[in-house]
């Protein structure tokens, strides 16, 4: 039996995951499926909460890296993921996405001559300020199976000399998880609880650095969602790095009754909220993907983004950082101005199956 170890950090890590875990109970004879959680997203809100709404079951190995600077977070990782490595001895190791876990994981199973495959491979945004870019780049160079979620995904992998023979276009796993939990997402009652009327509020989320570190930025932030609460109740789910943030630099929280600041919200809750706004402004990766599906208006406050299907495809608008313009959009789209959009190819639910089934293959051939 072959043993495939699925490393996980943080909270769209959980997302993609589950899916997977789910896909490969067809192979139990043949696959031995194993969790490790860095523990990179540690408290209940960001971790726990998300293994039990996704049906996950409790992760194998457990590192406990906490949070700290990415030097330190990665260093952490490698460290305690490499004890685990020698022990177990995996057939290979799945990493999704482009986090601090993501990459430390690649580069431990890279030096120690254990496949990798990662999930959501070949995404750029062309910004190497980002840390998630450099982690994605050198995640692709190191990973023998790379998984790619759109068209882009692709043409970025082929153009930084990755062989053919090693690039699979497998779809948008975390489409897998909406669709799984679709119908309980619709029913649930969040938005009659907090005293909303479908597709008459805001959905906000800020967690990137440069929206959320700086005093003035997240201030003028702050202001931005205000202005548009005088128009429509706005919903903030509130990251604890932002929260953090918000605390730190003293700022006024209490701008607007209608600018609704709460704790981070579980998956089906947050995908609820999502499924029946009017509009959604992010500066998340995955959630201009999941606004795409459901076919609900997205601007994405930031220069660039790795995901351009959203826009070429789907309901997404990148505005960039200015927030008077950001502003403006918005009130265009409350006004009736909205985009259309599409559901992008190979986004239908079976991503998982995709992914198992040449991962299976691969390890059979080894």
């Amino acid at each position: 039996m072959k043993k495939v170890l699925s490393i996980v950090g943080a909270r769209p890590n959980f997302i993609k995951i589950a899916p997977l875990d789910k896909a490969f109970r067809k192979y139990r004879k043949e696959v031995k499926h194993l969790i490790c959680h860095t523990g990179q997203h540690f408290d209940n809100a960001m971790s726990s909460v998300f293994f039990e709404e996704l049906g996950l079951p409790k992760p194998d190995f457990y590192l406990g890296v906490g949070s700290g600077s990415h030097a330190a977070q990665t260093a952490k990782i490698m460290l305690e993921l490499e004890k685990v490595l020698e022990i177990e001895q995996p057939d290979m190791i799945i990493v999704p996405g482009d986090v601090n876990s993501t990459l430390a994981s690649a580069l431990v199973a890279s030096k120690m001559g254990i496949p990798i495959a990662h999930i959501e491979a070949g995404l750029r945004s062309f910004d190497r300020t980002m840390p998630e870019e450099i982690n994605r780049i050198v995640t692709d160079v190191v990973s023998d199976l790379l998984f790619v979620s759109e068209h882009s995904g692709i043409r970025n992998l082929r153009d930084e000399g990755i062989e053919e023979n090693r690039i699979y276009f497998v779809g948008n796993i975390m489409i897998d998880s909406l669709e799984e939990h679709y119908e309980i997402i619709e029913s649930n009652p969040v938005v009659s609880t907090m005293g909303l009327e479908r597709d008459q509020y805001i959905l906000a989320t800020f967690h990137r650095p440069n929206n959320v570190d700086d005093n003035k930025s997240l201030a003028d932030l702050l202001k931005c969602l205000t202005r548009l609460a005088e128009k429509r109740p706005v919903v903030f789910p509130v990251h604890p790095r932002t929260r953090n943030n918000i605390q730190t630099f003293g700022l006024n929280v209490n701008l607007h009754p209608n600018l609704i600041l709460t704790e981070p919200l579980g998956y089906i809750e947050f995908l609820s909220l999502m499924r029946y706004a009017e509009l959604v402004v992010t500066d998340s990766g995955g959630i201009q993907e999941e606004t795409t599906y459901l076919g609900v208006q997205c601007i994405t406050v930031r220069k660039n983004t790795e995901r351009p299907v959203t826009i070429d495809v789907g309901t997404n608008q990148l505005v960039g950082t200015d927030l008077e313009r950001v502003e403006k959009v918005a009130l265009e789209i409350l006004s009736g101005n909205t985009k259309a959009g599409r559901i992008p190819e190979l986004w239908d639910g079976k991503t998982a199956k995709r992914i198992t089934e040449i991962i299976v293959d691969y390890l059979a051939k080894k």
